[in-house]
C-alpha cells in the first residue's frame, strides 16, 4: 500500500507542476515574453491545455474568474493537495 501511496503522491506532485507550468507560461506569453505564433510554443501550450482543462472545466462551470483573474488553477491546486492528504493518509494507515 505505501508504494501506492507514493505513486499516487508522485502523480498529483507532477500534475500540480504541470498546472503552475501553465500558469508561469501564461503570464510570460501576456508579458511578451513568450510568442505564441512560434511553433513550439504553440505545441507545449496545446500538450499544457489538454492536460488541465478535462479538471479545469468543471471547476470553471462552478467559479468564473473574479476581476478578470482566472482563480482556477489555484482552486485546483487546493483541491488536489486536500484529496492527495486524504487518500494518501488512509492508504498509509492500512
Amino acid at each position: 500500500m505505501h508504494l501506492i501511496a507514493y505513486l499516487l503522491s508522485l502523480a498529483v506532485d507532477i500534475y500540480i507542476l504541470v498546472i503552475i507550468l501553465q500558469v508561469i507560461i501564461s503570464w510570460l506569453v501576456i508579458f511578451g515574453v513568450i510568442n505564441l505564433n512560434h511553433p513550439q510554443a504553440q505545441n507545449l501550450m496545446g500538450l499544457i491545455k489538454k492536460l488541465t482543462d478535462p479538471v479545469y472545466k468543471p471547476v470553471q462551470k462552478y467559479i468564473p474568474p473574479i476581476g478578470g483573474i482566472d482563480i482556477t488553477p489555484l482552486i485546483v491546486i487546493m483541491g488536489l493537495s486536500i484529496l492527495r492528504s486524504v487518500i494518501v493518509g488512509a492508504l498509509y494507515t492500512l
